[in-house]
C-alpha cells in the first residue's frame, strides 16, 4: 500500500472511530437512559458509566494528538475488549459492534505502533545523552 492511499485511509480511519466514540462518550456522561440502564445491567455502579464515558470521549481526542494517536487507539481497544465481554456474559444480544469498533481501533494502533514506547526503550533519540 502507498503512503498516500494509508494516510488518507488512517484519516477516514480516525474520523469514522472518533465521531463514533464522541457520540458513546457524551451519550454516557450525558445519562442517556439507555446507557444508564446498560451500565445498571452491568452492576459494578454508575461511575462505571462516567469512567467509560470519559476514556471514550479522550481517546477519541487522542486520534488527532500528533504523535498520541497509537495511545488513543490502545485504550478504545482495551475498551472494546470490555465492551464485548459485557455483552456476550452480562448484556447480550449481540457484541458485533464492539467487535468491528475494536477491530477497527486495533488497524489505527497497528499504523501508529512505532509512537508506543516498549519495556526498556528510551524516550530519548538515539545518540542523545542526557545531561
Amino acid at each position: 500500500m502507498n503512503s498516500t492511499a494509508l494516510k488518507y485511509g488512517s484519516i477516514a480511519l480516525r474520523v469514522v472511530l472518533a465521531a463514533v466514540f464522541l457520540a458513546a462518550g457524551f451519550a454516557k456522561l450525558g445519562g442517556v437512559q439507555m446507557m444508564v440502564d446498560s451500565f445498571a445491567a452491568i452492576g459494578i455502579g454508575q461511575w462505571f458509566r462516567y469512567l467509560t464515558g470519559f476514556i471514550e470521549v479522550g481517546s477519541a481526542i487522542l486520534l488527532f494528538a500528533p504523535g498520541k494517536q497509537a495511545y488513543g487507539a490502545m485504550l478504545l481497544v482495551g475498551t472494546m475488549i470490555g465492551a464485548v465481554l459485557a455483552h456476550l456474559f452480562i448484556l447480550g444480544p449481540s457484541a458485533v459492534p464492539a467487535v468491528v469498533l475494536g477491530l477497527l481501533s486495533a488497524i489505527v494502533l497497528f499504523i501508529y505502533r512505532g509512537q508506543l514506547l516498549l519495556v526498556g526503550q528510551s524516550s530519548q533519540p538515539l545518540g542523545e545523552t542526557r545531561a
